[in-house]
């Protein structure tokens, strides 16, 4: 393999862990980007060269090596990728009774650029690099020789790989993909679009922040799913009894919603297709109130240039999602953007709480689950923020959702 070197003082955050390296932390006149080729494998060496691992480059990205491993000779091969899945196998396997997980989360895997989600027999791979794109028969193979799946999809839609300058396109890397794959969280199934649907089909990062929420919901209680997709939440707390209503931009998302619904023995009191922001404005000017609401936004802050616009519209989501909440009720709020810290989104809660005039204690953070596993040396790796509340109105008397009361529309 040929060498990258750094610049001077560039090594200290691959050095405490960080697997990324960025094009203007490379020192170009010793190894100019321009002669690796995209997904090429690499020497990392500091200024003084001090041997840092071995990583893949793409010349073209932003973000121009990933470290791969700590040992610079390592080859991006066979062997290594079955050891990491391997590796990532065991911890789902210790987590987990029925197969349906995240199996790779990326670099909280040590396996930058690939995530592959597991749905019983029926495995969905996603590679956002170029390198990994390499390896997508080598991954298939070896995931076949491990799990015997009956199906691997290969969805390759993501945004991000516009960032590597890699093609899209979603195909099938093993057997016939089913029309509609099935999750499993709480006990319950859930259908999903396998090849239309968002992101790799399901969002099992959320898998504990739904069940803590679904754990408030009793019968008649009013619940609203704001971007409910397909009804994780909404047809969970249909079961238990909840007059449900789900919120989405997707009319196929909200038709899936109501036949989870049905498969739990349920159905939605109610399922709203279009913009969130005006679809609560609307129900808020009708005087609208529930005991139980999820806002659940997709990342409103994909790029640090997109802070401040972000910020404004977790504002303002927060806001009118607090306003419907009736006293005593209770909140779940979500951010999937890394670029939004913790700190920042309960301080969006705070003002959002002073503007609708509440008074909010929070009784519990949320993370992503487990089978999205946190690297200590990558604060990026930890993108899931939640809060879950309980709303209080001066002067409202004592809600539905706070004395146990069964609750109906208004």
């Amino acid at each position: 393999m040929r060498t990258l070197y750094l610049k001077k003082d560039e090594e200290r955050r691959v050095r405490a862990g960080h697997l990324w390296v960025f094009s203007n932390e490379v020192d170009q006149a010793r190894s100019p980007l321009k002669d690796f080729t995209p997904g090429e494998t690499a020497r990392l060496v500091s200024q003084g060269g001090r041997p840092m691992g071995a990583v893949y480059v793409n010349p073209a990205a932003l973000i121009c090596a990933r470290v791969y491993s700590q040992d610079p000779s390592a080859r991006l091969d066979g062997d290594l990728l079955r050891q990491r899945l391997v590796q990532a196998l065991g911890l789902r396997e210790r987590l987990f009774e029925r197969p349906s997980y995240r199996l790779v989360f990326s670099e909280g895997d040590f396996l930058p650029g690939l995530m592959v989600d597991r749905f019983g027999d029926f495995l969905v791979l996603q590679t956002t690099t170029a390198a990994m794109d390499r390896q997508v028969g080598v991954l298939a193979q070896i995931l076949d020789d491990l799990l015997h799946p009956s199906a691997i999809l290969l969805k390759n839609d993501a945004s991000s790989r516009d960032l590597e300058g890699l093609a899209k396109e979603v195909r099938p890397l093993l057997g016939q993909i089913p029309e509609e794959g099935q999750a499993e969280e709480g006990g319950r199934t859930f259908s999903f679009a396998a090849s239309g649907g968002q992101k790799t089909g399901w969002f099992h990062d959320m898998r504990d922040n739904r069940l803590a929420l679904a754990s408030f919901v009793r019968p008649g209680m009013r619940v609203l799913d704001a971007f409910s997709y397909v009804g994780g939440l909404g047809a969970a707390a249909a079961a238990r009894g909840g007059a449900v209503t789900c919120l989405d931009s997707s009319e196929p998302a909200l038709a899936l919603a109501r036949r989870n619904a049905q498969a739990q023995g349920a159905d939605l009191e109610a399922a709203l297709r279009g913009d969130a922001f005006e679809i609560l404005e609307n129900l808020r000017s009708q005087g609208q109130s529930f005991d139980v609401v999820s806002v659940d936004p997709p990342a409103f802050i994909k790029r640090k240039k997109d802070a401040k616009n972000g910020l404004a519209a977790y504002q303002r989501i927060n806001r009118l999602a607090l306003d419907l909440v009736r006293d005593g009720g209770i909140m779940l709020t979500c951010s999937c953007s890394q670029h939004l810290p913790r700190e920042e989104l309960r301080k969006v809660l705070a003002r959002a709480a002073s503007e609708s005039r509440a008074r909010v204690q929070i009784l519990a953070q949320g993370h992503q689950a487990a089978d999205h596993p946190v690297h200590p040396a990558m604060p990026e790796t930890d993108y899931l923020k939640a809060f879950l509340v309980r709303v209080l109105r001066d002067g409202a008397g004592t809600g539905a959702a706070d004395s146990g009361a069964q609750s109906r529309p208004r």
